[in-house]
């Protein structure tokens, strides 16, 4: 009789420690290689792996009861993904971001995000505003939680591709974002940034409201402006 397949536990929340996961429970919905990915992926932005850290495929291995056959799976979807570089000979390192890469990530940003804003301005519905509204108000209430409001943020963001609903656009700013946790120096994480972001949003929303595509744009674009001007400071 065929062995049972098997899953790795869900990683742990962002922040908290990563206990050995034996592979207890039955695969159901997606194969092994994933689950070490997603696994892997839960390690790198919550800083368990740092970045430029090299990635020691045996010892994980056994932390996990797995072999290196859905662990090398695993690492491949990571490199496709930018979280992960592979080097010949050398194995896999979680990616670095350059600064020059954290500007060409911004820019991109802020171009595909304030073309879905000004659309979202100018053909969402009163519930899709009053969904954003939603999730600004819980920005208002996070303010005080660096990485509550950091979550509550890639939501906002996230749901107003969602509405816009360009697929496109979505999974390009999706594999963007993803790669920008990796920077070390994330704009959210200085000194009076969260209150400016804030402010920032709260413009935002208003001329979401006020249905003034043009300034939706405009104030999108000046959000990821500032965001890289905070990433990239001395």
């Amino acid at each position: 009789m065929p062995a049972e397949p098997r899953s790795i536990k869900p990683s742990p929340a962002l922040g908290t420690a990563a206990p050995a996961l034996p592979l207890a429970h039955a695969l159901a919905h997606r194969a092994l290689y994933q689950e070490v990915a997603e696994h892997l992926r839960q390690q790198i932005f919550s800083r368990q792996l740092e970045p430029g850290a090299w990635i020691d495929e045996l010892k994980l291995c056994g932390e996990l009861g797995i072999s290196r056959t859905p662990m090398r799976e695993a690492l491949k979807v990571l490199a496709v993904e930018g979280l992960v570089t592979m080097k010949l000979r050398r194995g896999a390192y979680v990616t670095e971001m350059s600064e020059r890469d954290v500007r060409e990530a911004y820019q991109l940003l802020a171009l595909l995000e304030s073309d879905a804003a000004a659309r979202v301005a100018a053909q969402g519905s009163d519930a899709d505003l009053a969904e954003l509204q939603a999730l600004h108000e819980e920005l208002e209430r996070k303010v005080a939680e660096r990485d509550a409001f950091f979550a509550a943020n890639e939501r906002f963001h996230l749901r107003l591709l969602e509405i816009e609903a360009n697929r496109w656009r979505q999974q390009i700013v999706t594999d963007l974002r993803r790669v920008m946790k990796l920077n070390r120096h994330h704009s959210l994480f200085k000194q009076g940034r969260l209150q400016d972001s804030l402010k920032e949003h709260r413009m935002l929303m208003k001329a979401l409201r006020e249905r003034h595509a043009d300034e939706a744009a405009r104030l999108m674009r000046a959000h990821f402006d500032n965001g890289l001007a905070a990433a990239t400071q001395a």
